[in-house]
């Protein structure tokens, strides 16, 4: 799980991507907010082998020249998130889903063998 709590690698500002990475027995998986977009306007990828980036802009809402504005809490503009995989991680079979304005990205982990034990006859 170190490996997760360490595997932020940057944030760019215009939009930050709130998310959860965590670690399962069989993957890793990340979770990004994302309400209001639509998986066409989210690109998840892999740069350099083991940097999952996760990316995409959110629009600016169409202000009418009559609309008077109170407050404006929601963010807009290009986001980009990135996660250095752990090694144990299986880059080549990452699959990303989305729905109700959450994005998963889940990465399976390599399988570790488990020791071959072969028992041992006691004589006497």
């Amino acid at each position: 799980m170190r490996a997760l709590a360490k595997a932020a690698v940057s944030v760019e500002n215009g939009g930050a991507l709130r998310a959860v990475a965590e670690e399962t027995p069989e993957a890793h998986v990340f979770k990004a907010d994302l309400p209001g977009l639509k998986k066409e306007e989210v690109k998840v990828e892999l740069a350099e082998g083991r940097i999952l980036q996760i990316s995409g802009e959110r629009s600016r809402e169409h202000e009418e020249k009559n609309d008077k504005w109170h407050r404006v809490e929601r963010s807009s503009g290009k986001f980009l998130r990135r996660f250095r995989l752990p090694e144990n991680a299986r880059a080549d079979q990452v699959k990303a889903a989305m729905e109700n304005g959450v994005l998963t990205v889940t990465v399976p982990k390599v399988e570790v063998k488990k020791p071959e034990v072969k028992a041992i006859e006691i004589s006497g």
